[in-house]
C-alpha cells in the first residue's frame, strides 16, 4: 500500500510522517507537529513552555501538552535514575545552548573529542529537582518559583508518540521526530546512522519505537574555546564526555526510547547496557560499535 508522505520543519530540525491514510492525515499530522512545537519550544518566548518558566507561581494552569511534559520530566528522572534531568535548563544555556542552533558538520565530533575532558560517566544532581514537577487534578504544572523546564528530546518523544496514537487508525504509519521513530504495521528497516559521517553502523528491525541520541549534531565552542555539546552532567552542569557519542535505545513508545537513549549516553561504556533494557546501540569515543540484545528489566521478570 502507497503511504502518504509529509515533512515539516519543527524541533530544530525536521520531522517526517508516513501514513497509510492518505495527504488528509498526513496534513492532519503536520498541524499537530507544528502545534506541539509551538507550545513547547523554549526557544520562543511567547510558547506556553517558556511562559511558564517565567512564571513566579508554584501552580500553573496547564494545557494537555504542557501537563504531559510535566510528567514525563518526572518520567525521565524515575527510569533514568536521575541522570535525564530536566530542569538543568540553567547549567544548558550557561554551557551555551540559550539559542536554538544549526546542526554541527560530521567533522565537527572528531574535533570536539580531540579537545575534550577526560571522559568520565555522568552522576545525578544530588538536587534531584525533577521530582519538584508535578501535575495536580486541577490541571496545573507545579514546581517551586525557579524550576525551569528544558523540553528537549522528550518533546520529540511525546510528539512521535501522540501522532502514532493518531495514525494507528490508518494501518501502517511512521513518524521520525528529528530520530525519535513510532511505526506501526509491518516492521520498518531502520539504520543507525554514523556520527562520524560514514556508512551506517548497523541495521535494526524496527517494530515499535525507537531514539538516538548523541553529542555530534549539536556541538559548539563555548566562551572559552572549549568543545561543548547539549548533554549536560546533572551533577557538574558542563557538557558530558563520558566515552559514548551516540546512543540507539529501542523501546516500547517514543518517549521511552529517548529517555533511555540519553541514560545510555550519559551513563557512559560501563553503565550503558542497563538503560537499554530493550536492546539498542552504542557508538563510542575511539568509533568502535556495541550492538546490545537488551534485558528484561527485574520488576517485570516471570
Amino acid at each position: 500500500m502507497s503511504e502518504a508522505r509529509i515533512v515539516v520543519a519543527c524541533f530544530g530540525g525536521e520531522a517526517e510522517v508516513r501514513t497509510a491514510g492518505g495527504q488528509t492525515a498526513a496534513r492532519r499530522a503536520a498541524r499537530w507537529l507544528e502545534r506541539i512545537h509551538a507550545a513547547l519550544t523554549r526557544f520562543e518566548p511567547g510558547s506556553e513552555l517558556s511562559r511558564l518558566n517565567a512564571d513566579a507561581r508554584s501552580a500553573v494552569p496547564a494545557s494537555p501538552l504542557l501537563l504531559a511534559l510535566a510528567r514525563a520530566v518526572g518520567l525521565a528522572g524515575e527510569l533514568s535514575g536521575g541522570l535525564v534531568d530536566a530542569t538543568r535548563l540553567s547549567a544548558l544555556e550557561a554551557a551555551g545552548y540559550a539559542r536554538s542552533r544549526e546542526p554541527a558538520p560530521p567533522d565537527a565530533l572528531a574535533a570536539a573529542l580531540a579537545r575534550a575532558p577526560t571522559t568520565a560517566p555522568a552522576r545525578p544532581d544530588p538536587e534531584g529537582r525533577w521530582r519538584l514537577v508535578t501535575t495536580d487534578a486541577s490541571g496545573r504544572v507545579r514546581r517551586p518559583p525557579g524550576v525551569r523546564l528544558d523540553g528537549g528530546g522528550l518533546v520529540k518523544g511525546l510528539a512521535a508518540d501522540l501522532l502514532a496514537g493518531d495514525l494507528a487508525r490508518h494501518g501502517a504509519y511512521a513518524v521520525d521526530c528529528g530520530g525519535d521513530l513510532r511505526v506501526g504495521g509491518a516492521p520498518r528497516r531502520l539504520l543507525v546512522a554514523d556520527p562520524f559521517g560514514g556508512e551506517p553502523v548497523h541495521e535494526l528491525t524496527l517494530a515499535q519505537a525507537a531514539a538516538t541520541s548523541g553529542i555530534g549534531r549539536r556541538a559548539w565552542r563555548d566562551g572559552g574555546g572549549r568543545p561543548a555539546h547539549h548533554l549536560v552532567d546533572p551533577a557538574t552542569g558542563r557538557p558530558a564526555w563520558t566515552g559514548v557519542v551516540q546512543a540507539t535505545a529501542l523501546a516500547p513508545t517514543a518517549l521511552e526510547a529517548e529517555i533511555r537513549a540519553k541514560a545510555a549516553l550519559l551513563a557512559g561504556p560501563d553503565g550503558a547496557e542497563r538503560h537499554l533494557a530493550h536492546g539498542g546501540v552504542l557508538v563510542l569515543a575511539d568509533r568502535a560499535v556495541r550492538i546490545l540484545a537488551g534485558h528484561r528489566p527485574r520488576a517485570e521478570a516471570a
